[in-house]
C-alpha cells in the first residue's frame, strides 16, 4: 500500500462508504420519531468523542487542530451541513435504495468538477466506467415512474453539495489532516444542531407533512432501545467520514468517486433486512451496471500500477 497511494485511497473510499451505509439506515430508522437536528446533534457528539480519542492517540496530537484556513473550514462545514440536511430529509421519504441511487449522481459531478477546478486528468476508460455506473443509476431511477419527486430533488441537491465538499477536501489536503477536517465538520454540526434545537426544539413549527416533519418535530428523550442506533450512526459517521476524507485528500477525486458506488449493494441489503423492500429485475440490471463499472476501474488501476512498476 505504501507503494501504491492510489490503491490506498481506493481502499479508504470503499471502506468508508461501507461504514457510511450504517449511518444511512440508522437515520432512516430514526426519522419516524425524532427531529433531524436532534439526531445530528447526538450523532455529532458520538462522532466527536471518537475523533478526539483518535487525535489524542496520534503522533501530532491536538496540535494538528491549529489551522491557518478557518474560512475554508467554515465554507466546508456549510457545504456538508446542507448536503446532510437535504439528503436525510429526502431519505426520510424515499425508499433507501432509491435515495442512494439518486445520491450516486455525485461521482459524475465530482469527475466533472475535478477537471474544471482541480485540473485533474481523467482517461477515456475511467470516463467510460463512470458513465456506465451512471447508466445503472438511470436504470434504477426509471424516469417517469414516480421516483423523481421533491424528496429526490433534495437528494440531488445533496449530491451536488457532497461533490463540492469533497473537492474542497482535495484542495485542503496539503495542509489539513483527515482528523482535523473531520473535527471541524463535527464541531459545526454540534453548533448548528444546538442552535436549531433552541429555535424549533419545542415543536412550534411542526407540521403533518412527512417531508418537513423530520425537520421541525419537537425533541424527545430517546428510550433505551434507540440508543444503540444513535451510537451506530455516530460511530459510522466518525469512522467512515475520516476514511472517505483521507481518500479524497490523498488521491485524485476522479479516481475515488466511482468506488463510492459500492454502497449500492449495501443499500439493497439494508432495505431488505430492515425495511422489507427488495429490488425488482430492472433494479438488478442497474446494480450490475454500477458494480461492474467499479470493478472495471479497480482492474484498470491494477494494470496501470503493474505497468508503472515494471517500467
Amino acid at each position: 500500500m505504501a507503494r501504491s497511494p492510489a490503491l490506498t485511497g481506493i481502499l479508504f473510499a470503499i471502506g468508508g462508504t461501507l461504514i457510511f451505509s450504517v449511518n444511512d439506515v440508522s437515520i432512516k430508522f430514526l426519522s419516524g420519531g425524532y427531529a433531524l437536528h436532534q439526531v445530528i446533534l447526538i450523532r455529532a457528539f458520538v462522532a466527536m468523542a471518537f475523533i478526539l480519542f483518535v487525535i489524542s492517540r496520534s503522533e501530532r496530537g491536538f496540535s494538528q487542530l491549529a489551522t491557518s484556513r478557518p474560512s475554508t473550514h467554515l465554507a466546508r462545514v456549510c457545504i456538508v451541513m446542507i448536503s446532510n440536511v437535504t439528503y436525510f430529509v429526502g431519505l426520510a421519504t424515499l425508499d433507501l435504495a432509491d435515495a442512494v441511487a439518486v445520491a450516486y449522481v455525485s461521482p459524475i459531478i465530482i469527475t466533472l468538477l475535478s477537471i474544471v477546478f482541480l485540473g485533474e486528468k481523467v482517461g477515456p476508460r475511467r470516463w467510460a466506467a463512470v458513465m456506465i455506473g451512471m447508466l445503472g443509476v438511470i436504470v434504477m431511477l426509471r424516469p417517469g415512474a414516480g421516483v423523481i419527486q421533491p424528496a429526490a430533488l433534495l437528494v440531488l441537491i445533496s449530491a451536488v453539495m457532497y461533490a463540492s465538499g469533497n473537492l474542497l477536501v482535495r484542495h485542503m489536503g496539503g495542509t489539513e489532516s483527515a482528523m482535523t477536517l473531520s473535527f471541524y465538520v463535527q464541531a459545526g454540526f454540534i453548533v448548528v444542531s444546538l442552535a436549531m434545537g433552541l429555535w424549533v426544539g419545542d415543536g412550534h413549527l411542526a407540521t403533518d407533512n412527512k417531508l418537513w416533519a423530520f425537520l421541525f418535530r419537537p425533541w424527545i428523550w430517546p428510550p433505551l432501545e434507540d440508543w444503540p442506533v444513535f451510537l451506530a450512526t455516530g460511530l459510522s459517521v466518525g469512522i467512515g467520514g475520516m476514511m472517505v476524507t483521507q481518500a479524497y485528500r490523498t488521491t485524485e477525486a476522479g479516481l475515488i468517486a466511482p468506488f463510492e458506488y459500492v454502497g449500492m449493494p449495501l443499500a439493497i441489503l439494508w432495505g431488505l433486512v430492515v425495511f422489507g423492500t427488495f429490488p425488482d429485475a430492472v433494479s438488478w440490471v442497474g446494480i450490475a451496471l454500477i458494480c461492474g463499472s467499479g470493478l472495471y476501474v479497480i482492474w484498470r488501476e491494477t494494470v496501470l500500477r503493474r505497468e508503472s512498476d515494471a517500467a
